[in-house]
C-alpha cells in the first residue's frame, strides 16, 4: 500500500470521533475547491499543493470530487516544466487521486524524470537545487510521487542509506546533517519511510518521539518549542503507529483535547493555538490525528 493510501486509510477513521460534526468537515472541503478545480491556499487561490490535501480530505470523509473539473485544472500544468520540486510531486499525486488513467500519455514518465533532477549525490532528494544532500522531507515528497504513479525510485537502497547522514546526536533525525538535536517531522518522516520500505528502526526512537508530547496535549516540532502544532501531532502519531508504540491513556486524552481545541464550527482545523487561518492541509492532518486517536 502506498504512503498516500496508508494516510488516507487512517484519516477515514476520523468520523468515529467527529460524529455529527463530520458533515461540517465535508462542507469545509467542498468550499476548498476553486471554480477552476484547484484547492485553495491560505490566500484563497488555487494551488497544486493544497489540491492534494483538498482531494485527500474529500476522500477521507466520502465527498465525491468533481473529477472533470479537477482534471481540467491539472491539464493546465502540462508536464510541469515551470513547477518546483514540491509542486511537481503535487501534480503527480493529484493525478493519482482522480485516476492515473486520466493522465495524458507519457506524462507520468515526464514528471518522474523532472523529479529525478532533484536527486542528490547521497541518494536522497531535496527541493533546493543548491543543497548537497537529501532531506527526510524531500524523500517523502519524491517517494510519494513515485508510488502514486505505480513506480519505485531507482537506487532505493541509496535513498534509505541517505538517512544515516541525517541522524542527530540525540538519537532522532534532522533535515540537516550533523545537528545535535532532532526535529519531530524529520524524525517522523524518516521512521515512516524506513519502516514503509521494510527496514528496521531503533526502538529508542519511539521514546524520543514520545518525549516531544506537550503537557497540555499535542506534540512539539522541536524540543522546547513554545507550542505544540497539529502537523507535528499527526506525524508523531503516524510514526508511533509505524513503530507499534501506543500512547499512555493520559497522553491520549491530552492529544484528543488538543486536536479538539483546534477545530472550528466552520469545519476546519487551525494548525496551532496561535494560527488564525483554516486550510485543507491542516484540516487533513486533523483528520489523520483523529483517525489514530480513534484506534
Amino acid at each position: 500500500m502506498s504512503l498516500r493510501l496508508q494516510l488516507l486509510q487512517v484519516a477515514r477513521l476520523s468520523p468515529r470521533l467527529l460524529g455529527d460534526s463530520t458533515d461540517l468537515v465535508r462542507e469545509f472541503f467542498r468550499r476548498q475547491l476553486t471554480p477552476e478545480g484547484g484547492g485553495r491556499d491560505r490566500q484563497g487561490r488555487a494551488d497544486l499543493y493544497y489540491t492534494i490535501f483538498t482531494l485527500a480530505g474529500m476522500q477521507a470523509v466520502d465527498v465525491p470530487a468533481p473529477v472533470e473539473q479537477v482534471e481540467a485544472y491539472l491539464r493546465t500544468f502540462g508536464e510541469g516544466k515551470d513547477l518546483d520540486f514540491v509542486h511537481l510531486s503535487a501534480l503527480a499525486r493529484c493525478w493519482a487521486s482522480i485516476g492515473i488513467e486520466r493522465m495524458p500519455a507519457g506524462l507520468d514518465a515526464a514528471l518522474l524524470e523532472r523529479i529525478e533532477q532533484y536527486r542528490k549525490p547521497d541518494g536522497g532528494y531535496e527541493g533546493d537545487r543548491n543543497a548537497a544532500h537529501g532531506t527526510a522531507y524531500g524523500a517523502f515528497v519524491a517517494l510519494g510521487a513515485y508510488e502514486d504513479l505505480g513506480r519505485t525510485p531507482p537506487k532505493l537502497l541509496q535513498l534509505v542509506q541517505a538517512f544515516k547522514r541525517l541522524e542527530s546526536a540525540d538519537g532522532a533525525w534532522s533535515n540537516i546533517p550533523g545537528t545535535p538535536v532532532g526535529a519531530l517531522n524529520a524524525t517522523a518522516g524518516a521512521v515512516i519511510l524506513i519502516r514503509h520500505l521494510g527496514f528496521p528502526v531503533n526502538h529508542a526512537v519511539g521514546d524520543w518521539l514520545l518525549g516531544q508530547a506537550h503537557p497540555q496535549g499535542g506534540f512539539l516540532a522541536v524540543p522546547r518549542a513554545p507550542l505544540p502544532d497539529l502537523l507535528s501531532t499527526a506525524t508523531a502519531l503516524h510514526a508511533l503507529a509505524a513503530l507499534d508504540r501506543r500512547l499512555s491513556s493520559e497522553v491520549h486524552e491530552r492529544c484528543l483535547d488538543f486536536v479538539d481545541s483546534l477545530w472550528t464550527a466552520e469545519g476546519g482545523f487551525h494548525g496551532h493555538w496561535a494560527d488564525e487561518y483554516l486550510d485543507s492541509e491542516y484540516t487533513f492532518y486533523g483528520l489523520l490525528a483523529l483517525g489514530h486517536l480513534a484506534l
